[in-house]
């Protein structure tokens, strides 16, 4: 949608809010996701998740959430939806509890 010059006041003032209002949201998205990323460090999870985690992914014998960890702080694509965070790494998508940060679970992406 092209947006025209104008006609009076009160129009350059509705589309400066609207501008303000889109900039301020992109804002909010990135503080929250960088909720996760400030928290790194209470990064946990089960002895089952751990397990199911390596299972899924077909991960060798390695700390899972250090691994997890290091994926996490190197994504740029990270979305909180509900009670859960969702990061896209190169080739999995982690789950993490937004409360507790335990990871949940972690599976390849799936190619189409």
């Amino acid at each position: 949608m092209a947006i025209e010059n104008p006609t009076n006041n009160a129009e350059a003032i509705e589309i400066r809010i609207i501008c303000a209002i889109i900039s301020s949201s992109k804002k909010m998205v990135n503080y929250m996701s960088s909720d996760l990323i400030f928290n790194l460090e209470k990064l946990k999870t089960t002895e089952l998740g751990s397990v199911r985690i390596k299972r899924n992914l077909e991960l060798p014998d390695v700390d899972v959430v250090e691994w997890c960890r290091d994926k996490i702080s190197n994504s740029s694509n990270i979305k909180r939806q509900g009670k859960n965070w969702y990061v896209h790494a190169n080739e999995a998508i982690i789950t993490v509890n937004a409360h507790s940060y335990t990871i949940i679970t972690a599976h390849k992406v799936k190619e189409i």
